[in-house]
C-alpha cells in the first residue's frame, strides 16, 4: 500500500480569505469545497458520493459507512450519499462520465455496474472514468428464507439439479454483475448448464430482500454483509459462502467445504468523473487512504464482514481495465453481450 501525505495539509489562503470577507459582513461561509482545499488541515467539505442503485444494496451500504467513517474521522464534514438508480447502475455510470471535471463527486461502484455496462448496451464504461480506489472485497452468499425447504446447500443443489428452470435465483445486480456471475459459475460447477439457469435481476440488495423474505425466489446469490442484521435474527438463512474461508459472524459452510470447487469474491471501489485535475485525484486518493487506515474503517471492515483489498492509482485502473475485459468475456460465452 502507498503512503500519501495529508492533502487537506493545503489552503491556508482559501480559508483566510474566507473568514477575512465573513468579517467584512458579506456573508461568505469560511468553509472550503472539496476542489478548493488547500493548506488547512480542517476536514474537506463539499463531497458528495453517488450509489447508482437502490437504497439497502451493498454500494449503498458500502458509500453510507464510509462517509460515516470519514465524518467521525474528521477527515470530511458530512459527504453527501445520494442514490441514483436504474439500469443495473449505468444510469449512474451516464451520469458520472457526463460530469467531466467535477472534483467533488465520485461513484461507489463495483463488479455490477462493469457487466451493466455490457449488458444493456451503454456507450460508457467504467473505464472512461478517473479511477481512485479500490476497498473492499466481499465474498458471495447463497441464501433462503427461514421459512425454504432448503436446509443445506446439498438440498438445494440436488433440487436444482432436476429441474435448474424450475427453482429461480434471485440477485441484486443486472446480468453480468456480481450476483449473477455467482450463480452461473455455481451451475457449472455442479453439472448444470449456466444457460438454463432462471435467473431474476433486482436493482440491488433494497429490492432483492423482500423477495427473499417472501419466498419470491427460490434461493438468493448476493453478498452477505448487507443482510447482516437479518442473518442474524434468523429471517435468512446462509446455505454457504464462496469465499476461500468461512465468514466470521455467518454459521455456514464455504462452497469449498461442501465439496463444490469453487472460489468468488466481489468487490466495491470508487471512481469520480472523466477529466477531474490533478489536485482533485489526488484529494480522492488521499482521502481514500486517509480512511482505510483509520480505526473506525477497520472495525467496520470487521462489522460487515468485508476484505479488505486497497487498491490506488494505476494499479486500480489495470485492474478495472481487467475486470473489465474478464466479465465481456464470460458474458459473450453466454450471449448476453
Amino acid at each position: 500500500m502507498k503512503s500519501f501525505k495529508s492533502f487537506r495539509a493545503l489552503t491556508v489562503f482559501a480559508a483566510t480569505a474566507a473568514l477575512a470577507l465573513g468579517a467584512t459582513g458579506c456573508g461568505v461561509t469560511s468553509e472550503k469545497s472539496g476542489s478548493d482545499a488547500g493548506t488547512s488541515d480542517a476536514p474537506i467539505a463539499n463531497l458528495r458520493i453517488m450509489v447508482p442503485n437502490t437504497p439497502g444494496g451493498g454500494y449503498d451500504t458500502t458509500a453510507r459507512v464510509g462517509a460515516k467513517v470519514m465524518d467521525e474521522a474528521k477527515l470530511a464534514t458530512n459527504p453527501e450519499v445520494f442514490n441514483l438508480a436504474g439500469a443495473g447502475g449505468t444510469v449512474g455510470l451516464a451520469r458520472m462520465i457526463n460530469e467531466k471535471g467535477n472534483g467533488d463527486l465520485a461513484m461507489l461502484m463495483g463488479l455490477g455496474v462493469v457487466g451493466a455496462s455490457y449488458t444493456n448496451d451503454t456507450d460508457g464504461k467504467l473505464t472512461d472514468t478517473t479511477p481512485i480506489a479500490k476497498l473492499i472485497e466481499e465474498p458471495g452468499a447463497i441464501m433462503v428464507s427461514k421459512d425454504s425447504p432448503y436446509k443445506t446447500i446439498d438440498d438445494l443443489v440436488a433440487a436444482w439439479k432436476k429441474d435448474p428452470g424450475k427453482i429461480s435465483v434471485g440477485g441484486g445486480s443486472s446480468p453480468g454483475g456480481p450476483d449473477h456471475l455467482l450463480p452461473m459459475q455455481l451451475a457449472e460447477a455442479v453439472g448444470i448448464d449456466p444457460k438454463d439457469v432462471n435467473f431474476v435481476s433486482f436493482d440491488g440488495g433494497g429490492d432483492l430482500l423482500p423477495a427473499i423474505l417472501g419466498n419470491k425466489v427460490g434461493f438468493a446469490a448476493s453478498g452477505a454483509g448487507e443482510y447482516m442484521q437479518q442473518i442474524e435474527k434468523g429471517s435468512v438463512r446462509v446455505l454457504a459462502t464462496s469465499g476461500e474461508k468461512s465468514l466470521e459472524g455467518v454459521d455456514a459452510p464455504t462452497l469449498k467445504e461442501s465439496d463444490i470447487d469453487l472460489v468468488f469474491s466481489n468487490w466495491r471501489g470508487l471512481v469520480a468523473p472523466p477529466g477531474i485535475s490533478d489536485e482533485d485525484k489526488t484529494k480522492w486518493v488521499e482521502l481514500m487512504t486517509e480512511m482505510h487506515d483509520s480505526e473506525q474503517w477497520k472495525e467496520a471492515l470487521k462489522t460487515n464482514g468485508w476484505t479488505d483489498a486497497f487498491m490506488t492509482g494505476d494499479d486500480f485502473s489495470a485492474f478495472l481495465t481487467e475486470q473489465d475485459e474478464r466479465v465481456a468475456s464470460v458474458l459473450k460465452t453466454l450471449g448476453l453481450a
